[in-house]
């Protein structure tokens, strides 16, 4: 009997909960149910997620940049369907496919001419990983470096890149031969690079976890220490990339050219996952040297023809609807909407960014409810930024994100197409947030109440739970 999708999506709908508790994830429906964040949302549409009551939600989180061209694109859902009506031949593994080659091509095309190759992956981490075993492999040597703050994964290699002590914590050891220096001080990575051991350095052009920045020498120094140490320049392009910051590849805006770049996220359309590793022919061919090392290094679904289809299609959209121009031109009129609320509220110490990746720095005021911020951060490092993020969602049903764990730093993450409409509406609602947070402690009794109610809705939803599938026909 052929699955009936709309019977499983309907007369289960209730069970999400108790599914993902027995089955996957208990704590982050904890998180979920804590926040007041579990909503049923039933639809896609555009920078809008539609949940079972027809309410909208504004979504400035966007899959963490995978939807930049929006949720439900008619042109990647049209090429997945006529891919499907195709019978295409999938994954044969001992075959020179068409797709996977037109698709290298035209990322080939948007690099610099240093870039001639691609291996294709199913994620940014797995791309992450791709990179430091080629960089090991072109190089002879063993060392990796990364920054502080970095975020480039979190399978075991790309964890071993990761800043985040919150993410490495009960993982150990991990990869050895991985360095961490400050991010945006080339001194001392000159040093880290002095001993001519170093296969590759691994970086963001923007960090994603805080929206962390480097000034453009800082980058030049970058390209020049690796060229003169012989290390390889490896840009984590995984959330930058793809249009995110106004260029296709962030690097760009600094004029710098990648032995290597990784890619993921955006590729996808939002439909199938897919990620890539852009490489000279020079670090290709070390690795795959000869016949006999022709698959050294590959993985199952990497060359997934529906894969293939929703990066082309992705890279249709690219075009037709100018994107990364739309993306550089929408972010440059979100940062000058903001801007007034700089000077207006004193808790907005910072916004920065590039295109749609931007970051919202908060800090304790001069004077008015000083004393009511340094309590918060007492109770726990970065409960302010939750104090933003909670009222957004539940006031004015807008998502976003704490940029990392104990930071007062909300990261914006909005679909490329947003317009007018939709920044006009997030420029209002902070500006509401932010002068009650100024105010008074409502907003803390407020969350603390959502909280409080959350916490209670779980603890009832879980005595009164059935067992999945216990349901009623």
């Amino acid at each position: 009997m052929p699955l009936d999708l709309e019977d499983i999506l309907g007369s289960r709908r209730a069970e999400r909960l108790d599914l993902h508790r027995a089955f996957l994830n208990p704590q982050l429906v904890r998180v979920l149910q804590t926040l007041g964040f579990d909503r049923t949302y039933v639809r896609g549409e555009g920078a809008y997620l539609i949940d079972d009551t027809g309410e909208r939600t504004l979504d400035f989180l966007s899959g963490f940049g995978v939807f930049a061209l929006g949720r439900a694109h008619p042109g990647v859902k049209a090429a997945l369907h006529q891919a499907l009506d195709l019978d295409l031949p999938n994954l044969v593994q001992l075959d020179a496919a068409l797709l996977p080659g037109v698709l290298a091509e035209a990322l080939v095309d948007r690099a610099h001419p240093g870039i001639e190759r691609v291996f294709f992956t199913n994620s940014g981490a797995e791309s992450v990983e791709t990179a430091i075993k080629f960089a090991r492999c072109a190089t002879g040597r063993d060392r990796i470096v990364y920054c502080d703050h970095a975020f480039h994964g979190l399978t075991t290699g790309a964890l071993a890149l990761n800043g985040g002590a919150e993410f490495r914590s009960g993982f150990g050891p991990l990869l050895p031969g991985c360095d961490r220096v400050p991010f945006g001080d080339a001194g001392a990575l000159a040093r880290a690079l002095a001993g001519r051991d170093v296969a590759a350095v691994v970086v963001e052009p923007i960090q994603g976890k805080g929206v962390y920045e480097a000034p453009v020498e800082y980058w030049h120094e970058v390209e020049a220490l690796c060229r003169a140490h012989g290390t390889l320049f490896v840009a984590d392009e995984v959330q930058t990339g793809m249009g995110r910051t106004g260029r296709f590849f962030c690097h760009d805006h600094f004029g710098v050219r990648p032995d290597m770049i990784t890619l993921s996220k955006a590729l996808s359309g939002g439909y199938i996952p897919v990620g890539a590793v852009l490489t000279s022919a020079r670090i290709f061919d070390a690795v795959y040297s000869s016949m006999d090392r022709a698959v050294v290094h590959s993985s199952t679904f990497a060359r997934n023809q529906l894969a293939m289809v929703a990066g082309l299609a992705t890279l249709a959209a690219f075009e037709d609807e100018n994107i990364v121009e739309r993306a550089r031109v929408m972010g440059d009129r979100l940062v000058a909407a903001l801007a007034p609320l700089v000077e207006r509220h004193e808790l907005l110490a910072e916004v920065r960014g590039r295109g749609l990746m931007i970051g919202l720095e908060f800090a304790a005021p001069s004077t008015h409810g000083r004393a009511r911020f340094r309590l918060m951060e007492l109770a726990r490092k970065g409960m302010f930024s939750q104090l933003v993020v909670v009222p957004l969602y539940h006031r004015h049903r807008i998502l976003t994100q704490v940029a990392a764990d104990n930071v007062n730093i909300v990261k914006l993450l909005p679909p490329l197409i947003i317009g007018d409409e939709e920044i006009d509406r997030f420029v209002a609602a902070l500006d509401d947030v932010l002068t009650d947070a100024g105010r008074s402690s409502a907003l803390l009794v407020e969350v603390g109440r959502t909280m409080a109610r959350g916490s209670l809705a779980a603890r009832t939803h879980r005595r009164g739970a059935r067992a999945p599938g216990d349901r009623v026909r």
